[in-house]
């Protein structure tokens, strides 16, 4: 079965700001798959936040989020 994929990007990057995105990600169905984090130079702290899920494809329900297209590729001649 395939599996559907969800990032959710979390800026400011605190303890609260994660616990929120890896609640609501779960409660909306998703597994947690990882959290990535995006390093600056010059300091310790994160500046952003991946927070990513999976779910099966068979038995996902909507969240309210419409699948997304991808625009169409251009041929260059």
């Amino acid at each position: 079965m395939a599996l559907q994929y969800k990032f959710v990007e979390v800026a400011p990057v605190t303890a609260e700001s994660l616990e929120e995105s890896v609640n609501e990600l779960v409660a909306a169905g998703w597994s947690l798959e990882g959290i990535r984090f995006v390093m600056s130079e010059g300091s310790r702290r994160p500046t952003m936040a991946f927070v990513s899920g999976t779910r099966d494809s068979a038995t996902a329900v909507a969240d309210g989020e419409p699948p997304r297209t991808p625009p169409p590729l251009k041929i260059s001649e």
